[in-house]
């Protein structure tokens, strides 16, 4: 929306779920037509079977394959389409996009990714992405985690990895022998970081297209309307807000266990449901501390909160940590491992390592980072980190310099070239 509002020509592929969305903010919106449209809220139509996976390299592996590399071929053939009658000049998608090395090696197109969830690419500092495993800066640990890498690569992960080379090597598009996580990353002509070094592990061999840009918040139209209040807001010492995102629609996992840990006590929960079993909570859990909605922005009442429990989503733990709100984190899989993994190990909050948490079990962290100071300023220092970036105005200037490699273009540049 703000490269539309410079005058740039945006045009969004999307699966259909989204169209509404996106014609709402006047963007002209390309369906998928040959990809095959797989989706949080249609998983459980589209890969029967998946929830009863336990393990959760088995579940990565199954998603890494069916939501990203069989679909690579089918999205580029859309994007070729698209560009009969669209020549664009830059791609811009998620770091997850697998369709990205299509798009450099084929089309000869520049891509921008946004990295929307903790950098995946390996280093050699660091243990193997996708683990939820926190670094070791000592030899021992070095030594460890360089024999998980080459697990993570020649085990764990060998049957995508490998699908993946395959796939690319038949059409033609060099991959170095590199792993998933990595290809995507290093395919990209930049890789813009959401969030800031301060919640990223110290890694040496960072590639030279990675760039942080702070934390890329959701989009809010400048319409005036009244923000969401209730009274209790000013009745209760203590507030936290609840959510488990859109995606997933057990509500049992953390909904359920969270309003039983804090029903009829002093604490006022503000759950947010993301439309799933809202009429179903409002009357197993009527207490009048406990405020159960579909929907409610986050920036209207996360400036009253004094904590957020939530499953680690991204985005949802950026805006959190803007809102200088210390974290319980309780998500496994989808890549929220690694969310809450640094939410752990930067103390930012208490990383519950499950995705089924018993209500003593968030009751105790809920008091735990309440209790201890620390928490709250590592999340209100970060906070001021993410101050110091402005997210718009980078990724602007980031567009502007990869469409006009030759000039060293910044953002104050842009609007001389928005026509491109």
């Amino acid at each position: 929306m703000y490269l539309k509002e410079l005058g740039c020509d945006v045009r969004w592929y999307s699966a259909h779920e989204y169209a509404e969305r996106i014609n709402r903010l006047q963007i002209h919106h390309y369906p998928y037509k040959k990809a095959r449209e797989i989706t949080g809220t249609n998983l459980g139509t589209m890969l029967p079977g998946r929830d009863k996976i336990k393990n959760p390299i088995k579940k990565l592996n199954l998603d890494m394959k069916e939501f990203f590399i069989l679909r690579s071929v089918e999205y580029y053939e859309d994007i070729l389409d698209i560009n009969e009658n669209f020549d664009f000049d830059l791609m811009i998608s998620d770091n997850c996009f697998s369709a990205i090395p299509f798009v450099r090696d084929k089309m000869k197109k520049e891509v921008i990714a946004i990295g929307v969830l903790p950098l995946t690419e390996t280093s050699r500092d660091l243990p193997p992405s996708g683990l939820g495993l926190t670094p070791s800066y000592s030899l021992l640990g070095k030594l460890k985690q360089s024999v998980l890498r080459y697990l993570a690569a020649n085990v764990l992960f060998k049957a995508s990895n490998k699908m993946m080379q395959n796939l690319l090597a038949s059409h033609g598009i060099h991959h170095n022998n590199l792993s998933v996580f990595d290809i995507l990353v290093h395919k990209s002509t930049l890789l813009l970081q959401s969030g800031t070094p301060g919640i990223e592990y110290r890694r040496s061999d960072m590639s030279k297209n990675v760039r942080f840009i702070g934390a890329l918040l959701p989009y809010s139209s400048k319409k005036q309307q009244l923000p969401w209040f209730d009274e209790r807001l000013k009745q209760y010492s203590r507030i936290a807000v609840l959510t488990q995102g859109t995606v997933e629609k057990d509500v049992t996992k953390l909904l359920v266990p969270a309003l039983e840990a804090f029903k009829n006590t002093d604490t006022l929960v503000i759950c947010t449901t993301g439309g799933s079993q809202t009429a179903g909570l409002k009357q197993a859990y009527p207490q009048s501390n406990l405020i159960i909605e579909d929907f409610i922005p986050f920036a209207d009442i996360m400036p009253y909160a004094h904590v957020y429990i939530t499953n680690g989503g991204y985005g949802g733990v950026m805006l959190g940590i803007q809102n200088k709100l210390p974290l319980v984190v309780a998500g496994v899989h989808e890549g929220k491992n690694e969310i809450c993994a640094r939410v752990g190990y930067f103390k930012l909050g208490v990383n519950l390592k499950t995705e089924t948490p018993s209500p003593v079990q968030i009751r105790q962290a809920v008091d735990q980072v309440l209790e201890n100071t620390l928490y709250r300023k590592n999340v209100e220092a970060l906070a001021r980190e993410f101050a110091m970036f402005r997210p718009q105005e980078l990724v602007a200037g980031y567009v502007a310099e990869t469409i006009q490699p030759t000039h060293k273009v910044t953002y104050d540049h842009l609007l001389s070239m928005a026509s491109a």
